[in-house]
């Protein structure tokens, strides 16, 4: 029930009996759950705060302080709401054809307007650099989305055209390097394709005119590698261009190092 003595204070109780506190705040006709708290007292602070959010214009993202009782990721979306009239559970902040979605209020990514849905339904996280949303009970990287693979490394395998690893709007990502074990790299003014695996250091498998042939030619050298007796688990390229005939027809011509062939 509706606290008596505190303004957008709820009481009520947990299922084994605590006191709890939830605060909330009505603002332009929408009802905004503040969250639940232990005390009263707190529960009226965060009520205050988001009171005065949403009624000054001159609190930003970058105003916010660790003083505050509030939580940034709600912090963010009162303001958003304040300035642009959608309300959006995740700390996102709307600009014009782009978003921002705040980790922190000085760590900021920006995502093309077309990723909203999908971001204002998932929180992202970071752990060190790595950047992932929890999907269907799985931590999917955030960069999966681009089609750039777990074991890409940046500046090698994909780059960022304004050189801000931040910028995520789909203009400012270049793959170089879609498939596993295989490197861009310049010849005599033509760009080619390098296959390398990996067997207790790096072995060159050949040089190829088109990516989808290295590809192709790294799976080979790993069939080649197995039936060697190399007990290692490697994971195979998938080349989605190609029909199954075409596959195998590449598969059968493709040349590649006889250094692999030795390894045992």
């Amino acid at each position: 029930m509706k606290n008596k003595n505190v303004v957008g204070v709820y009481a009520t109780t947990l299922k084994d009996g605590t006191p709890s506190y939830r605060a909330s705040i009505t603002f332009r006709g929408k009802h905004i759950a503040l969250g639940s708290y232990d005390s009263e007292k707190m529960a009226g602070k965060i009520y205050e705060e988001a009171s005065g959010i949403l009624s000054d214009q001159s609190y930003s993202i970058s105003s916010y302080s660790s003083k505050m009782n509030i939580p940034f990721d709600k912090y963010v979306s009162l303001v958003n709401y304040r300035d642009k009239g959608m309300y959006i559970s995740t700390p996102i902040y709307l600009e014009n054809r782009f978003f921002k979605y705040y980790l922190s209020p000085t760590y900021s990514l920006t995502f093309d307007i077309e990723d909203l849905f999908y971001y204002s339904s998932h929180k992202i996280m970071k752990r060190g650099s790595h950047l992932f949303v929890a999907d269907y009970g799985s931590q999917l990287s955030v960069l999966q989305r681009y089609g750039i693979k777990s074991y890409a490394v940046a500046g090698r395998d994909y780059q960022f055209v304004n050189d801000d690893p931040t910028d995520l709007r789909y203009e400012n990502i270049i793959i170089l390097n879609r498939y596993r074990g295989v490197m861009q790299f310049a010849e005599k003014g033509f760009i080619r394709y390098k296959a390398v695996i990996h067997v207790k250091s790096n072995y060159v498998v050949g040089k190829y005119n088109s990516e989808s042939e290295a590809a192709i030619a790294y799976n080979k050298a790993a069939d080649i590698l197995i039936k060697n007796g190399i007990k290692k688990n490697f994971q195979l390229n998938y080349v989605e261009d190609l029909s199954p005939s075409q596959y195998a027809d590449i598969y059968l011509k493709l040349k590649i190092s006889p250094k692999i062939y030795e390894l045992r």
